[in-house]
């Protein structure tokens, strides 16, 4: 049995969202079971300030606003240090929290830490993903392998309908 047969696979609509707890900016820790009772929108990307990666943040910057409005909190997992993280909130003003998986445990249980092959290498690395997980701490929806442009306003459009069923 090689790597890739046991890695878990992202989890199913309606399944729990498997609890983690990660380092943040200010050497809190996040657990997802904090945000039990509220919406998390929990994306998973690959680098700070990368051009992708940095497109994503920020459409979720612009709609923070309205997530928060629909009840909804935002949380970003890459496996960058801390003080990545904190440079670049900084520097395009993220109002979320940038978790830090530096032994990327947490992206291995979501089923998201997968073999790429790029420009004819391969590594292994996180594959730009979402969860959105409901106020039980079910997963409610997921985006595998997210193309970024567009990608905020679909999450925004879920969470509003959960808000309408």
């Amino acid at each position: 049995m090689n790597d890739e047969t046991r890695r878990p696979a992202p989890p199913n609509v309606g399944e729990p969202a498997p609890d983690f707890a990660l380092p943040a900016a200010g050497g809190t820790v996040v657990r997802l079971s904090d945000f039990r009772g509220q919406k998390v929108v929990l994306y998973f990307y690959p680098k700070d300030d990368t051009p992708g990666c940095t497109r994503e943040a920020i459409q979720f910057r612009d709609l923070h606003p309205t997530f928060t409005g629909l009840g909804a909190v935002v949380l970003g997992v890459s496996p960058d240090p801390i003080e990545s993280h904190e440079k670049f909130r900084t520097k395009y003003d993220l109002p979320f929290l940038l978790l830090s998986d530096a032994d990327h445990a947490v992206a291995e249980r979501y089923g998201v830490w997968q073999r790429k092959v790029r420009f004819g290498r391969e590594s292994m690395g996180i594959v730009r993903s979402t969860f959105l997980i409901d106020e039980a701490g079910r997963i409610a929806r997921r985006w595998l392998n997210v193309k970024v442009d567009g990608h905020g306003e679909e999450v925004r459009q879920a969470i509003e309908a959960m808000e309408n069923r």
